[in-house]
């Protein structure tokens, strides 16, 4: 580890060169890779999706999205770094992340990133999924004064094929959950409800069933089947839960659908059930930000910059991290459970 801190007070003086640094994401179906600068500036991205791979399988196949990562990452890399025409040896740092994720998934890209670092003697730095989701807009948000943009704190809603939550963003690795799905995310309930719609995923890095939900409900009146899709946690008794909730809507989903007056074969039938499901999605979510902005600026006094909404792959996290000295030992192991606020004890 003298290295890893001989590197980082290198690093921390005042310097014309900016950093540039390689994140590997491989947690979920994308195998990914990105570098960035410390101006914050992307230099190359590659993403290879799976969906032919996984379409017929009607989701996501943890082991063939493992073997397909496999297959793909080299070639990702390599890729990334031509694009970037740059070579291995003019990266400052490696990033990668760690968890959460799909426990097959995440060591492709950690074994991966830990034997570069290791051979290049760079830092290795392991991300949290969900702090990269939650840091991706201080990279990519525009700002006159090319600062990193929303300063902390600020709130910021993570939504996601496996997550959904909600937190306030004190600084890089120190954050305050705020709410969390109790049970299926909002993501993964979309997904089921494009199945059950029978829709055909949209291709492409875009795409998938989520996409294709959307797509539908463009053309679609939300207000027909509404009342027959009622909005999560909204009782009298339950309305004042800093919680998500998403299992119990798509169930519902799944029982409109069997409805013998409902024909699957006609394309404004789908398209309203479509963009019923998806307003209700939003109700759910839009009531418990108001809750929680309730709690955090009015209650709290909380002096919030921006509520920011993300997700999708993210590993430009590792950036941040390394510029605030928080590195990682060459031996870091997966962590496909991993709960965000326990990064403040690291």
């Amino acid at each position: 580890m003298s290295l890893l801190r001989n590197f980082f007070r290198l690093t921390t003086r005042p310097s014309k060169r900016h950093l540039k640094v390689l994140g590997i994401e491989t947690s979920c179906d994308d195998t990914a890779a990105a570098i960035v600068t410390s101006d914050r500036q992307i230099l190359a991205e590659v993403v290879r999706g799976q969906q032919e791979l996984h379409e017929p399988m009607g989701g996501i196949v943890p082991m063939l999205a493992s073997s397909s990562h496999c297959r793909n990452l080299p070639g990702v890399i390599t890729e990334t770094l031509e694009r970037a025409r740059l070579t291995v040896q003019d990266l400052d740092a490696i990033a990668v992340t760690r968890g959460p994720g799909l426990p097959p998934c995440l060591p492709v890209g950690l074994n991966a990133a830990k034997s570069l670092a290791a051979v290049l003697k760079k830092p290795l730095i392991g991300v949290h999924h969900m702090e990269a989701h939650a840091l991706t807009a201080r990279l990519t948000t525009p700002n006159v004064a090319n600062q990193p943009y929303p300063p902390f704190p600020f709130m910021t809603l993570l939504i996601s094929g496996g997550h959904t939550l909600l937190l306030t963003a004190n600084d890089v690795g120190d954050y305050n959950q705020l709410a969390a799905t109790m049970d299926d995310a909002v993501g993964e309930a979309i997904d089921k409800a494009s199945r059950y719609l029978k829709l055909d995923w949209i291709k492409g890095r875009r795409g998938g069933p989520g996409a294709a939900l959307e797509k539908a409900a463009l053309d679609g009146d939300p207000d027909r089947f509404g009342s027959r899709l009622p909005t999560p946690l909204s009782q009298p008794h339950k309305k004042k839960d800093l919680k998500f909730s998403f299992a119990g809507l798509k169930s519902a989903m799944g029982r409109l659908v069997e409805d013998p007056l409902i024909d699957l074969g006609n394309a404004q039938d789908v398209s309203d059930l479509a963009a019923a499901f998806q307003m209700t999605c939003i109700n759910h979510l839009e009531q418990k930000i108001t809750l929680a902005l309730e709690q955090e600026v009015v209650k709290n006094k909380k002096p919030l910059t921006a509520l920011v909404v993300s997700g999708g792959v993210a590993t430009w996290a590792g950036l941040e991290r390394l510029q605030a000295g928080l590195i990682d030992d060459y031996t870091i192991t997966a962590n496909p459970v991993w709960p965000l606020e326990s990064l403040k004890n690291n």
